[in-house]
Protein backbone atom coordinates (compact mmCIF):
# COMPACT_ATOMS: atom_id res chain seq x y z
CA UNK A 1 0.00 0.00 0.00
CA UNK A 2 1.30 3.26 -1.10
CA UNK A 3 0.36 6.68 0.33
CA UNK A 4 0.53 8.36 -3.26
CA UNK A 5 -1.94 10.12 -5.82
CA UNK A 6 -1.68 7.95 -8.35
CA UNK A 7 -2.03 4.98 -6.61
CA UNK A 8 -6.28 3.30 -6.53
CA UNK A 9 -8.66 3.71 -4.20
CA UNK A 10 -9.69 0.07 -2.36
CA UNK A 11 -12.90 -1.20 -1.72
CA UNK A 12 -14.15 -3.96 -0.41
CA UNK A 13 -17.63 -5.21 0.76
CA UNK A 14 -19.15 -8.88 1.30
CA UNK A 15 -20.76 -9.32 -1.81
CA UNK A 16 -22.49 -6.49 -4.37
CA UNK A 17 -24.01 -4.31 -2.53
CA UNK A 18 -20.59 -2.31 -1.90
CA UNK A 19 -21.26 -1.76 -5.36
CA UNK A 20 -23.68 1.22 -5.18
CA UNK A 21 -20.79 2.68 -3.04
CA UNK A 22 -18.31 2.35 -5.58
CA UNK A 23 -20.61 4.36 -8.35
CA UNK A 24 -20.92 6.93 -6.16
CA UNK A 25 -17.25 7.26 -5.66
CA UNK A 26 -16.72 6.85 -9.76
CA UNK A 27 -18.62 9.30 -10.31
CA UNK A 28 -18.20 11.90 -7.81
CA UNK A 29 -13.96 11.06 -8.48
CA UNK A 30 -13.79 10.12 -12.16
CA UNK A 31 -10.21 10.79 -12.84
CA UNK A 32 -9.57 7.42 -9.69
CA UNK A 33 -8.57 3.98 -10.09
CA UNK A 34 -10.50 1.43 -8.38
CA UNK A 35 -9.93 -2.28 -6.71
CA UNK A 36 -13.48 -3.66 -6.01
CA UNK A 37 -13.32 -7.09 -3.75
CA UNK A 38 -16.49 -8.79 -3.14
CA UNK A 39 -16.11 -11.67 -0.57
CA UNK A 40 -18.97 -13.49 -2.16
CA UNK A 41 -17.87 -16.56 -0.79
CA UNK A 42 -18.64 -15.76 2.75
CA UNK A 43 -21.44 -13.56 2.48
CA UNK A 44 -23.33 -12.46 4.31
CA UNK A 45 -21.21 -10.93 6.86
CA UNK A 46 -24.20 -9.63 9.31
CA UNK A 47 -24.54 -13.40 10.61
CA UNK A 48 -20.87 -13.92 11.51
CA UNK A 49 -19.60 -12.75 14.88
CA UNK A 50 -18.17 -9.61 15.15
CA UNK A 51 -14.00 -11.29 15.36
CA UNK A 52 -14.67 -13.44 12.33
CA UNK A 53 -15.68 -10.24 10.61
CA UNK A 54 -12.50 -8.47 11.19
CA UNK A 55 -10.94 -11.57 10.36
CA UNK A 56 -12.67 -11.45 7.12
CA UNK A 57 -11.93 -7.37 6.66
CA UNK A 58 -8.43 -8.06 7.17
CA UNK A 59 -7.82 -10.68 4.85
CA UNK A 60 -9.69 -7.98 2.56
CA UNK A 61 -7.51 -5.49 3.00
CA UNK A 62 -4.29 -7.77 2.40
CA UNK A 63 -5.58 -8.57 -0.37
CA UNK A 64 -6.27 -5.28 -2.14
CA UNK A 65 -2.65 -4.44 -0.52
CA UNK A 66 -1.13 -6.32 -3.49
CA UNK A 67 -3.11 -3.70 -6.09
CA UNK A 68 -1.23 -0.78 -3.82
CA UNK A 69 -3.98 0.86 -2.88
CA UNK A 70 -3.90 4.17 -1.07
CA UNK A 71 -6.79 4.57 1.01
CA UNK A 72 -9.76 1.83 1.66
CA UNK A 73 -13.54 2.25 1.40
CA UNK A 74 -15.15 -0.25 3.52
CA UNK A 75 -18.47 -0.60 1.82
CA UNK A 76 -20.05 -2.84 4.13
CA UNK A 77 -22.16 -1.99 7.29
CA UNK A 78 -21.54 -5.01 9.30
CA UNK A 79 -17.45 -4.34 8.58
CA UNK A 80 -17.91 -0.96 9.51
CA UNK A 81 -19.51 -1.60 12.55
CA UNK A 82 -16.75 -4.30 13.71
CA UNK A 83 -13.99 -3.91 12.33
CA UNK A 84 -12.48 -0.09 11.61
CA UNK A 85 -10.38 0.05 14.55
CA UNK A 86 -8.53 -3.42 13.31
CA UNK A 87 -8.17 -2.16 9.78
CA UNK A 88 -7.25 1.33 11.05
CA UNK A 89 -4.54 0.15 13.64
CA UNK A 90 -2.75 -2.54 11.03
CA UNK A 91 -2.87 -0.59 8.13
CA UNK A 92 -0.69 2.93 6.82
CA UNK A 93 -3.73 4.59 4.68
CA UNK A 94 -6.87 6.04 5.47
CA UNK A 95 -9.70 3.92 6.42
CA UNK A 96 -12.96 5.20 5.78
CA UNK A 97 -16.39 3.50 6.90
CA UNK A 98 -20.09 3.58 5.02
CA UNK A 99 -21.61 4.45 8.46
CA UNK A 100 -19.75 7.71 9.65
CA UNK A 101 -20.57 9.74 6.64
CA UNK A 102 -24.25 8.61 6.04
CA UNK A 103 -25.01 9.42 10.28
CA UNK A 104 -23.13 12.84 9.66
CA UNK A 105 -25.22 13.66 6.76
CA UNK A 106 -28.35 12.29 8.61
CA UNK A 107 -27.32 14.33 12.01
CA UNK A 108 -26.82 17.66 10.06
CA UNK A 109 -29.92 17.30 7.72
CA UNK A 110 -32.57 17.10 10.19
CA UNK A 111 -34.56 19.38 11.70
CA UNK A 112 -36.87 17.95 13.74
CA UNK A 113 -34.77 16.03 15.46
CA UNK A 114 -35.80 12.94 14.68
CA UNK A 115 -34.22 10.30 12.44
CA UNK A 116 -35.09 6.87 11.28
CA UNK A 117 -32.33 4.12 10.56
CA UNK A 118 -33.27 1.20 7.99
CA UNK A 119 -31.10 -1.82 7.54
CA UNK A 120 -30.21 -5.39 7.44
CA UNK A 121 -31.06 -7.25 10.70
CA UNK A 122 -27.61 -7.13 11.62
CA UNK A 123 -26.70 -3.94 11.31
CA UNK A 124 -29.84 -2.66 12.98
CA UNK A 125 -28.87 -4.94 16.28
CA UNK A 126 -25.44 -4.04 16.32
CA UNK A 127 -26.80 -0.58 17.00
CA UNK A 128 -23.77 1.09 14.98
CA UNK A 129 -25.70 4.17 13.40
CA UNK A 130 -27.59 4.71 16.33
CA UNK A 131 -24.19 5.04 18.69
CA UNK A 132 -22.82 7.17 15.54
CA UNK A 133 -25.97 9.43 15.09
CA UNK A 134 -26.00 10.00 19.30
CA UNK A 135 -22.32 10.43 19.26
CA UNK A 136 -22.83 13.45 16.59
CA UNK A 137 -25.69 14.82 17.82
CA UNK A 138 -26.91 13.32 21.50
CA UNK A 139 -30.47 15.11 21.49
CA UNK A 140 -31.84 13.05 18.70
CA UNK A 141 -34.46 10.69 18.70
CA UNK A 142 -33.61 7.59 16.21
CA UNK A 143 -36.31 5.02 14.92
CA UNK A 144 -34.77 1.74 13.87
CA UNK A 145 -36.50 -0.86 11.72
CA UNK A 146 -34.82 -3.95 9.95
CA UNK A 147 -35.85 -4.66 5.99
CA UNK A 148 -34.26 -8.14 5.36
CA UNK A 149 -36.64 -8.31 2.05
CA UNK A 150 -35.25 -5.53 0.81
CA UNK A 151 -31.87 -7.09 -0.20
CA UNK A 152 -33.67 -10.01 -2.38
CA UNK A 153 -35.46 -7.57 -3.73
CA UNK A 154 -32.13 -5.47 -4.92
CA UNK A 155 -30.81 -8.56 -5.74
CA UNK A 156 -33.31 -9.78 -8.17
CA UNK A 157 -33.67 -6.14 -9.73
CA UNK A 158 -37.76 -5.84 -8.17
CA UNK A 159 -37.31 -2.18 -7.22
CA UNK A 160 -40.72 -0.83 -8.93
CA UNK A 161 -44.29 -2.11 -9.02
CA UNK A 162 -46.60 -3.43 -6.72
CA UNK A 163 -44.45 -6.15 -4.75
CA UNK A 164 -41.29 -4.05 -3.74
CA UNK A 165 -44.39 -1.32 -2.74
CA UNK A 166 -46.32 -3.64 -0.43
CA UNK A 167 -42.58 -4.56 1.16
CA UNK A 168 -41.93 -0.79 1.86
CA UNK A 169 -45.37 0.07 3.37
CA UNK A 170 -45.16 -2.98 5.37
CA UNK A 171 -41.88 -1.69 6.85
CA UNK A 172 -42.08 2.05 6.92
CA UNK A 173 -45.68 2.35 8.24
CA UNK A 174 -46.83 4.20 10.86
CA UNK A 175 -44.78 3.17 13.60
CA UNK A 176 -41.55 3.83 12.02
CA UNK A 177 -42.11 7.59 10.57
CA UNK A 178 -44.56 9.17 13.49
CA UNK A 179 -44.35 11.91 15.49
CA UNK A 180 -42.06 14.21 13.60
CA UNK A 181 -39.53 12.08 11.75
CA UNK A 182 -38.13 14.09 8.84
CA UNK A 183 -35.21 12.21 7.38
CA UNK A 184 -34.17 8.11 6.88
CA UNK A 185 -31.12 6.80 6.56
CA UNK A 186 -30.86 4.33 4.03
CA UNK A 187 -28.24 2.05 6.08
CA UNK A 188 -27.66 -0.48 4.17
CA UNK A 189 -25.68 -0.58 0.66
CA UNK A 190 -28.43 -2.58 -1.08
CA UNK A 191 -31.50 0.09 -0.77
CA UNK A 192 -30.33 2.99 -3.01
CA UNK A 193 -31.73 0.39 -5.88
CA UNK A 194 -35.04 0.86 -3.71
CA UNK A 195 -35.08 4.15 -3.22
CA UNK A 196 -37.72 5.77 -5.53
CA UNK A 197 -40.30 3.24 -3.86
CA UNK A 198 -38.89 3.85 -0.92
CA UNK A 199 -39.35 8.03 -1.65
CA UNK A 200 -43.03 7.00 -2.75
CA UNK A 201 -44.29 5.54 0.29
CA UNK A 202 -42.52 8.20 3.30
CA UNK A 203 -43.65 11.19 1.21
CA UNK A 204 -41.88 14.57 0.26
CA UNK A 205 -41.14 15.71 3.76
CA UNK A 206 -38.93 13.02 4.43
CA UNK A 207 -35.14 13.47 3.65
CA UNK A 208 -33.39 10.18 2.24
CA UNK A 209 -29.83 9.86 3.00
CA UNK A 210 -28.04 7.89 0.92
CA UNK A 211 -24.48 6.56 2.60
CA UNK A 212 -23.11 5.71 -0.80
CA UNK A 213 -22.89 9.34 -1.93
CA UNK A 214 -22.28 10.25 1.95
CA UNK A 215 -18.86 8.19 1.47
CA UNK A 216 -18.03 9.50 -1.40
CA UNK A 217 -17.89 12.93 -0.17
CA UNK A 218 -15.82 11.63 2.56
CA UNK A 219 -13.03 9.93 0.31
CA UNK A 220 -13.15 13.38 -1.65
CA UNK A 221 -12.27 15.21 1.71
CA UNK A 222 -9.73 12.58 2.80
CA UNK A 223 -8.30 12.58 -0.86
CA UNK A 224 -7.55 16.11 -0.73
CA UNK A 225 -6.92 16.88 2.94
CA UNK A 226 -3.69 13.84 2.45
CA UNK A 227 -2.57 15.10 -0.77
CA UNK A 228 -3.78 11.93 -2.54
CA UNK A 229 -6.10 12.71 -5.08
CA UNK A 230 -5.83 12.47 -8.48
CA UNK A 231 -4.95 16.03 -10.83
CA UNK A 232 -3.84 14.92 -14.07
CA UNK A 233 -6.89 14.26 -16.60
CA UNK A 234 -4.18 12.65 -18.59
CA UNK A 235 -3.51 9.21 -16.84
CA UNK A 236 -4.83 6.23 -17.23
CA UNK A 237 -7.98 5.08 -15.38
CA UNK A 238 -8.45 1.58 -14.19
CA UNK A 239 -11.11 -1.02 -12.87
CA UNK A 240 -10.64 -3.71 -11.06
CA UNK A 241 -12.90 -6.32 -9.98
CA UNK A 242 -11.88 -9.19 -7.31
CA UNK A 243 -14.54 -12.09 -6.11
CA UNK A 244 -13.87 -14.91 -3.99
CA UNK A 245 -16.10 -17.31 -5.49
CA UNK A 246 -17.23 -17.80 -9.19
CA UNK A 247 -17.71 -14.56 -10.98
CA UNK A 248 -20.97 -15.31 -12.79
CA UNK A 249 -23.56 -14.35 -10.17
CA UNK A 250 -21.33 -11.09 -9.20
CA UNK A 251 -21.21 -9.75 -13.08
CA UNK A 252 -24.74 -10.64 -13.66
CA UNK A 253 -26.48 -9.05 -10.57
CA UNK A 254 -22.95 -6.21 -10.30
CA UNK A 255 -24.46 -5.00 -13.49
CA UNK A 256 -27.91 -3.51 -12.01
CA UNK A 257 -25.88 -1.76 -8.83
CA UNK A 258 -23.25 -0.38 -10.76
CA UNK A 259 -25.46 0.82 -13.38
CA UNK A 260 -23.28 -0.32 -16.20
CA UNK A 261 -21.81 -4.13 -17.24
CA UNK A 262 -19.22 -5.28 -15.87
CA UNK A 263 -16.21 -6.16 -17.97
CA UNK A 264 -14.79 -9.39 -15.76
CA UNK A 265 -13.98 -10.23 -12.67
CA UNK A 266 -10.93 -12.32 -10.94
CA UNK A 267 -11.51 -14.98 -8.57
CA UNK A 268 -9.06 -15.27 -6.14
CA UNK A 269 -8.25 -16.81 -2.46
CA UNK A 270 -8.26 -15.11 0.53
CA UNK A 271 -5.43 -15.90 3.08
CA UNK A 272 -7.21 -16.22 6.36
CA UNK A 273 -5.00 -15.59 9.63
Amino acid sequence: MRRERHAAIGVFDSGVGGLTVLKALMERLPLESTVYLGDTARVPYGTKSGEVVTQYSLANAHALAEYDVKLLVVACNTASAVALPALRAKLPIPVVGVIEPGAKVAAESSRTGKVAVIGTPGTIASGAYQKALHALRPSLEVHAQACPLFVPLAEEGWVDGDVPRLVAEEYLGRELLTGGVDTLVLGCTHYPLLSQVIHKVVGPRVTLVDSAHATADEVTRVLRDEELNRTDVRASVERHFLVTDTPNRFLEVGARFLGRPLSGARQIDLKLA
